[in-house]
């Protein structure tokens, strides 16, 4: 952009030199300056869409249980948000108002459960995010080398499962297994085979095999 008056005729003029030189040098004067509608405001990560591999991960229909470890953040509240362990009890200890239920909600259901915790006592009109951190351990036992519980990784099978817990015994049955689901009922099983997928808290059984 041309400025209406040469330089040389703002000669012996302090000030009038001084406000051309400013002018010039503004954004709005700039050849590269970026016009408002390149600006790019990206979206929170956890408001962003996105696709897990098979498994729990970002499932909305996970339900939450004891030993998950949640990241609950109250926006604009930071000494009320943090990262949480669920109890025995499937309950979350928070700030300022103390244990809410979380055990057998959604994540969504639970962000619904401190919202109405906070509000309108602690906080008029709260926003209110649930991420979970790490799922609740599996379990494995029967004919395995080492039984016992390991930490949860999605899109694990029982094939997987088998391999952490040290491999078949060689008494093992080794193509059928049981998998008693978490949070249902303890006499409720179902049957699987090595690609099974694994879901936090399961108890799988490895049977003996009879010759």
């Amino acid at each position: 952009m041309k400025f209406p008056l040469s330089l040389s005729a703002l000669r012996g003029r302090p000030v009038a030199l001084a406000l051309a030189f400013a002018l010039l040098s503004s954004p709005a004067f700039a050849d590269d300056a970026p016009s408002p509608a390149a600006t790019q405001v990206n979206a929170p990560a956890n408001m962003q869409g996105g696709k897990g591999s098979a498994g729990v991960v970002n499932d909305p229909n996970y339900r939450l249980g004891a030993g998950d470890s949640v990241r609950v953040t109250v926006f604009g509240q930071p000494d009320l948000s943090g990262t949480f362990q669920i109890d025995g009890t499937g309950k979350v200890a928070l700030p300022l108002v103390g244990n809410v239920n979380a055990g057998g909600l959604s994540a969504g259901d639970f962000e619904k459960s401190i919202v109405a915790a906070l509000k309108p006592d602690y906080l008029q009109d709260p926003r209110v995010s649930v991420e979970v951190m790490t799922y609740r351990p599996f379990y494995i036992v029967g004919e395995v080398k080492n039984p016992g519980n390991y930490p949860y990784t999605n899109g694990m099978t029982v094939i997987n499962a088998v391999a952490m817990a040290g491999g078949f015994t060689y008494r093992a049955k080794d193509d059928d297994f049981e998998i008693k689901r978490a949070g249902k009922n303890s006499k409720d099983t179902e049957e699987a085979t090595q690609e099974t997928l694994v879901h936090p808290g399961d108890v799988i059984t490895v049977p003996e095999r009879w010759f």
